[in-house]
């Protein structure tokens, strides 16, 4: 077992120094973080704690999991190492990210002139991402004329 301990359920006012307070009685705390988020550094309610020794680690998992603090049951066990993960990549993008419009070069209706089934008025009409709605008359949340 390693002496790093994952806590979990953490009311989100709990601090950093807090954790430390909560863990001391049962051994020698050489670190204690609740983690924040990074944009608001608002507490995502978990922390670890890494203790002194494994024993002092198991005595405080087995003192303080399940008890209740500032009105929740923690969730305190062993930190389970962390998970290589693929960098970069993901992250969805703005409201016409699928396919960026661009596919086919961003016409979607016909190029005669002709009005379209939405009710648009002749030109190209590009499609955006709306979630299988069809655009009405002055109705273009995702539908950009031209």
């Amino acid at each position: 077992m390693g002496s790093k301990i994952y806590v979990g359920n953490l009311s989100y006012n709990v601090t950093s120094a807090d954790l430390n307070t909560m863990f001391t009685p049962h051994g020698q705390v050489q670190s204690a973080e609740v983690i924040q988020d990074r944009e608001s550094g608002r507490s995502k309610g978990f922390g670890f704690v890494q203790m002194g020794t494994d024993e002092e680690a198991q005595k405080a998992i087995t003192a303080l999991a399940e008890q209740e603090h500032d009105g929740r049951k923690l969730t305190v066990n062993e930190a389970k190492p962390r998970e290589e993960r693929s960098g970069g990549g993901g992250g969805g993008g703005g409201r016409n990210s699928y396919g960026n419009g661009r596919s086919n070069g961003g016409v979607s209706a016909g190029r005669s002139g002709a009005s379209t089934a939405s009710g648009s008025r002749s030109g190209y009409v590009e499609r955006g991402n709306t979630g299988g709605r069809s655009a009405s008359e002055g109705d273009d949340r995702g539908n950009r004329r031209y």
